[in-house]
This record gives structure tokens, C-alpha cells and sequence, in this order.
């Protein structure tokens, strides 16, 4: 909701009241707004030129920006944007939450796989039955996981391995040197993939990457491997893997789907050997200190003219500076 007794002419629109982050720059005032409530309208707008997009409510906020004549920043507080990126207003630079979800995200994605691998979903559905069910079950330990994108999501994930005991293998748009070992490029997926007892997935949706795991890739898996895709759903052709999940021969853990939110009657929800959580990996305690800081540390680079962090798309200045 926008705050009370919010100053004219505001030239920043935020998610957050100006003392949890720690006062705003002089002469810029703020209009606050959450996403819930009443959006702002009208002259409310007039002078805003920084806008951070409320987490989560991304579908109410985009309509607000025709309504922005002087907007020059917007700041999403999500990783990826690819639902951004086609409502972008000409001359405002896009930047993105780079870092922000990266601890929570790699959480998920290291307890996804650790369940499906351990078979969790099996023991709460035992327990609720009333059984005791006993078994040998796959460790991560000794196992080979291909983490496909090596972002700063992708790098979390490999920083929570370390402790597992498994060799990782590392996958990314631009193929580079670390010192705990080689960032293949995409062309080596063919060759890697077979060798993979885990595939992570990370990357962000963009033209090259959506539909990315299809018929082939699957195919190219190793028997009894698994998928996990803490990404976007859409990098990953729903049809195709309820087809290969179905055979037996593979099994899938999804904190992302395409479509989403899946539809009750969709096949996934009952395909076998599948974990699907609903888009929860970044939704933790942990997100709400780092946007603080993330947003904190935009607006004193943007008011002091200095250039800004996580920028996707840079159309106009990008490097701040009231005017």
C-alpha cells in the first residue's frame, strides 16, 4: 500500500519505508508501495525516476510504467527478467537482483536434490500412511553433478556442494577458468551430460536457453540421473520430460514449471519419480536484509552519479544523477 503523508513530487517509488533503509538521500523524497493495496496514481508519478519493483508482484507493477513520464531506473528485485524485458519503457535502464536470492536459491536446490535423492517425498507419504519403509537409497556423496549456468546462483550452489563429497562439473554461456576448475561452454553439453548423476539448472530464460532441456538433452542423461531446475520453466520442454520421466528412466525435481502456476490437472503433478515445490526457492528470511541492501547501495550510487550494479539493459544514462 502507499505510505501516509507521502512529499509531492517523489522522485523514487519504493517496496520499502525509507528507515529500514536507513533514511534516503537528501532532496530525493520516496512514494512507497508494496504491491498490495492501491496502486499509485496520477501526478503521484509525475517526477518519479527510480523505481524498484515490489518482489512478487511483478504483474501489478508493470502496468505503472506508461504512467512514469520521467522514469530513467528500474530496479527489479528478481534474478531473472525476462518478463520484464518486454514492457521496458525506451530510455530507462533495467537492472536486476543479481545476488539477492543467490543463498536461498542454492538452499532450495541443494534440498531438492538431497530429497529426491534420499527419497524423502516417499517417507512423508509413508508416514502418513502409518508404514515403516526401510531401503538403500542414492547418496550425493561420490555422485557427479553438472551445474548448468554458473552465475552467482550457480556459484552458491557450488560453495553448499563442497561439503558433499561429489565432483562438479560446471556449465555456462561463457566457457572461463576458477581456480576449483574449468566453466565449460554449452558446446560441451553433449559430452557432459552423460556423465552426470545430478543436473542443476540455473540459468536465466533467455532466447538461447528456453526449451534448452528437450527430447535430446534428456536423452543424453545417464540412466537413474536427476534433474533439478531452480531456473525458469520454460527452460525446460514440459512435454519432453514428462515423456522421459514416465519411462522410469529419469527423475526431476522442479521448485519452476512451464506453465505456472501449474493447473491441478496438470500430467506433472502425477508423473512418477517427480518433486515439484511452487516457485519457493527464493521466498526465505534471507531475501528481505539483502534487497535492503541491494536497494540501499542502487540509490546512493544513483544519486551520487555513479554508474549502478546488475545492469541488464542499459538505455539510458545508467549511472544515475538527478537532474
Amino acid at each position: 500500500m502507499t505510505s501516509a503523508g507521502t512529499p509531492d513530487h517523489a522522485r523514487l517509488l519504493l517496496p520499502f519505508p525509507p528507515a529500514e533503509l536507513g533514511g534516503l538521500p537528501p532532496g530525493w523524497p520516496a512514494l512507497v508501495w508494496d504491491g498490495t493495496g492501491g496502486a499509485p496514481t496520477g501526478r503521484d508519478l509525475a517526477a518519479v525516476e527510480f523505481f524498484v519493483m515490489p518482489y512478487t508482484f511483478t504483474g501489478a507493477a508493470l502496468p505503472l510504467l506508461p504512467a512514469l513520464p520521467r522514469l530513467r531506473v528500474l530496479q527489479s528485485l528478481s534474478a531473472g527478467v525476462d518478463d520484464v524485458l518486454p514492457h521496458l519503457p525506451a530510455g530507462v535502464t533495467l537492472c536486476n537482483a543479481a545476488g539477492v536470492h543467490s543463498a536461498s536459491t542454492a538452499e532450495h536446490a541443494v534440498a531438492l536434490t538431497l530429497a529426491s535423492l534420499r527419497g524423502v517425498p516417499d517417507f512423508v507419504r509413508a508416514q502418513d500412511a502409518g508404514r515403516w519403509t526401510t531401503g538403500f537409497r542414492p547418496a550425493l556423496a561420490d555422485r557427479t553433478v553438472l551445474l548448468i549456468g554458473h552465475g552467482s546462483i550457480g556459484s552458491a550452489v557450488e560453495a553448499r556442494l563442497t561439503a558433499f563429497e561429489c565432483e562438479v562439473l560446471r556449465v555456462a554461456g561463457t566457457a572461463r577458468e576458477l581456480p576449483q576448475g574449468p566453466v565449460h561452454s554449452m558446446d560441451a553439453l553433449p559430452s557432459l551430460l552423460p556423465r552426470a548423476d545430478v543436473v542443476v539448472l540455473t540459468v536465466p530464460l533467455t532466447d538461447t536457453t528456453r526449451g534448452l532441456v528437450d527430447a535430446r538433452f534428456l536423452a543424453r542423461m545417464k540412466d537413474g540421473a536427476l534433474l533439478v531446475n531452480v531456473a525458469r520453466g520454460a527452460v525446460v520442454d514440459t512435454a519432453a520430460l514428462v515423456d522421459a520421466l514416465r519411462t522410469g528412466r529419469l527423475s526431476a525435481a522442479l521448485d519452476v514449471t512451464d506453465p505456472e502456476p501449474l493447473p491441478p490437472d496438470h500430467p506433472l503433478w502425477t508423473t512418477p519419480h517427480t518433486l515439484i515445490s511452487p516457485h519457493a526457492a527464493a521466498t526465505t528470511s534471507a531475501y528481505r536484509p539483502r534487497a535492503l541492501a541491494l536497494v540501499r547501495a542502487q540509490l546512493a550510487r544513483y544519486t551520487a552519479g555513479e554508474p549502478l550494479a546488475n545492469v541488464v539493459v542499459a538505455q539510458g544514462r545508467g549511472t544515475g544523477g538527478g537532474r
